[in-house]
C-alpha cells in the first residue's frame, strides 16, 4: 500500500495526543544503515558541494518517507562550531578549565559560526523534503552536552568541587549562546521543521550524572527560554534524554518539554514511560536498540506487538528505537523492526 506522509500525526503525538496511525520516530539513522537498506550509495555526497548535497537530502527525505515516516529527522550539532569542542565525542582535553580560559572564550563568535557551517545543509533539505512531510529536530546539543564539550565530564566534576562560581557560570554561558542560535534557528528555519528538538543525555544507567539539585538549579533553567521560544514558535519541544532520569522528570515537564524521547529495558521498559507519564507529556521511544541487533523477525514482531498494546490509551506517542539507529545496527534488524511497526499499525493492510 502507498504511503501518504502527514507530519501533523507526529505534531499531534508529541502534543500528547493519540492519532489513530501512530507515527513512527528515529533520533537518527545512521545513513550507512539507510545505505544498506535502500541498496543506493550516498552518505558521502553530504561532504560535497550544493549540487551533491542536493543530491544526498533527496535520498535521505525520501529514505524516511518510504520507510513510513511522518517527517524526517534531521539536526546539527553545536559542538562543531565551538572552537576547541570535541571534550565529549572526541575524548580530548576541554578548551575550558580555568576562569582565564573561560574569560578568554569566543563565546560571541558561535552563533554566526554556527550559521556560516550548516546553512547549506539546511536549505538543502528545504528543498527536498517531500510532500505531506516536514522535519523535527534543528540544533544539536543540549546545556549539559554543550558544556562537557567544552570541559569534559570528568573537569566538570573537578571545577564542581574547585571553583563554584565557575562551574555555576559555565551553564549560564552556554545557556546563553544556546539561545541564540535557537532564536535565529527558528526565524530562518523554524518553517521546514513541525517539532522542535534537542539531545541532551542527563542519566545513565541508575541515576543521573550531575547531582538533581544541580540539574534543576544550573540545567534546567537553561532549557526554560529556549523551549518558551520554540513554543512561541507555535511547535511542540520533544527532549531527548538517556538514562535514569525519573528524579527529575516531574522538573522536566515543569519546564515545558511536550514529549520525551530515549528508553533502555535495564532501566525501564516503554510501557513503563508511557504509563507513568503519558497524562502529561508524549512519549517517543519503543524497542530498545540492542534488541533490534539481537532479535529476530518473528521475536522482534512479538516484542514490538506487545509494546504498542500497552502504549494505546495513554497520550500520544511514536514508535522507534529507544535511542538511534547507529551504524553497528544490522541492517535486517533496522527492516525487521520498521516492518513489524507497520504491519501492526495496518500500513499493509490487514
Amino acid at each position: 500500500m502507498e504511503f501518504t506522509p502527514d507530519y501533523t500525526n507526529l505534531v499531534k503525538a508529541a502534543r500528547n495526543i493519540e492519532v489513530e496511525r501512530f507515527p513512527l520516530y528515529e533520533h537518527k539513522i545512521d545513513p550507512v544503515v539507510m545505505e544498506a537498506v535502500a541498496g543506493e550509495k550516498f552518505a558521502q555526497l553530504y561532504n560535497g558541494d550544493d549540487r551533491d548535497l542536493d543530491e544526498f537530502f533527496r535520498h535521505y527525505c525520501n529514505f524516511y518517507r518510504d520507510m513510513g515516516y511522518d517527517t524526517v529527522s534531521f539536526e546539527e550539532l553545536i559542538g562543531p562550531a565551538m572552537p576547541g569542542s570535541g571534550a565529549l565525542g572526541e575524548h580530548v582535553k576541554g578548551a575550558i578549565q580555568t576562569r582565564e580560559d573561560f574569560e578568554r572564550y569566543p563565546w560571541e563568535g558561535i552563533c554566526d559560526t554556527y550559521f556560516e557551517m550548516y546553512h547549506c545543509s539546511f536549505e538543502a533539505l528545504r528543498r527536498n523534503l517531500p510532500a505531506g512531510m516536514k522535519a523535527i529536530g534543528g540544533v544539536g546539543y543540549g546545556i549539559f552536552e554543550c558544556v562537557q564539550d567544552l570541559v569534559g565530564y570528568e573537569d566538570l566534576c573537578y571545577i564542581r568541587a574547585d571553583d563554584e562560581e565557575l562551574y555555576r557560570d559555565l551553564f549560564f554561558k552556554i545557556g546563553e549562546s544556546n539561545l541564540r542560535i535557537w532564536k535565529r534557528f527558528l526565524k530562518e528555519y523554524g518553517d521546514i521543521y513541525c517539532v522542535c528538538r534537542f539531545g541532551d543525555d542527563l542519566g545513565f544507567k541508575s541515576a543521573t550524572l550531575l547531582p538533581p539539585e544541580d540539574i534543576r538549579e544550573l540545567v534546567i533553567p537553561q532549557y526554560k527560554p529556549i523551549i518558551q521560544a520554540v513554543h512561541d514558535a507555535g511547535k511542540p519541544f520533544l527532549l531527548h534524554s538517556c538514562g535514569c532520569i525519573f528524579s527529575i522528570m516531574d522538573d522536566l515537564i515543569a519546564a515545558g518539554i511536550d514529549a520525551k524521547h530515549s528508553n533502555e529495558d535495564q532501566i525501564a521498559p516503554f510501557p513503563y514511560w508511557v504509563e507513568t507519564y503519558g497524562d502529561r507529556i508524549g512519549n517517543f521511544g519503543g524497542i530498545d536498540t540492542d534488541a533490534v541487533c539481537r532479535l529476530d523477525a518473528d521475536a522482534m514482531y512479538d516484542y514490538i506487538h506487545e509494546v504498542v498494546g500497552k502504549s494505546r490509551g495513554h497520550g500520544g506517542f511514536a514508535f522507534g528505537s529507544g535511542n538511534s539507529i547507529p551504524d553497528y545496527v544490522p541492517p535486517e534488524g533496522y527492516q525487521a523492526m520498521n516492518d513489524a511497526a507497520r504491519r501492526i499499525r495496518g500500513d499493509f493492510g490487514k
